[in-house]
């Protein structure tokens, strides 16, 4: 691996572990000519996957775009990053394992939907109300009363 900072070819391996949950190697380098140290990530090249909107345009899948939806909607919420951070990996790991090259977005917001449900009422909500566009607060009502009656049959 080239050196960042003095662009000598060779450096030495000094210690590597798995990250983002075992889907990459993350080592730490040393350079043989500057010694100074740095470190690399190394990852399975994955197909490109692209997403389908709904009014048709197609871009690229951007695991980025679900992580800043779950951050908005658990904004004041006690839910650590890490954690809507795996949630975001789940959703692509799923999404990626249908072994689709195009994947439209309602069925990524509909996993998205189904995970934040399980995790927070209240950013499912928040979540919700954006997803699905909800046009008054009749529709609003309605999946309200949707999660009260479900919470209902739920509790003892």
């Amino acid at each position: 691996m080239r050196c960042p900072f003095c662009g000598e070819p060779d450096s030495k391996v000094l210690d590597s572990r798995p990250a983002e949950g075992g889907s990459a190697i993350r080592r730490r380098r040393e350079c043989g000519r500057c010694g100074r140290r740095f470190t690399t990530y190394e990852r399975v090249e994955e197909q490109p996957l692209f997403v389908v909107k709904r009014d048709g345009r197609r871009e690229r899948f951007d695991r980025q775009k679900i992580l800043s939806g779950l951050v908005k909607a658990c904004e004041k919420r006690p839910i650590s990053l890490a954690t809507l951070e795996n949630l975001a990996e789940e959703v692509e790991r799923e999404i990626r394992n249908t072994l689709l090259e195009e994947v439209p977005s309602t069925k990524i917001g509909d996993l998205v939907i189904e995970k934040l449900r399980a995790l927070d009422e209240v950013a499912y909500v928040r979540f919700a109300s954006v997803y699905r566009r909800f046009r008054d607060l009749g529709s609003f009502r309605e999946e309200l009363e949707s999660l009260l009656s479900e919470q209902k049959k739920d509790s003892p």
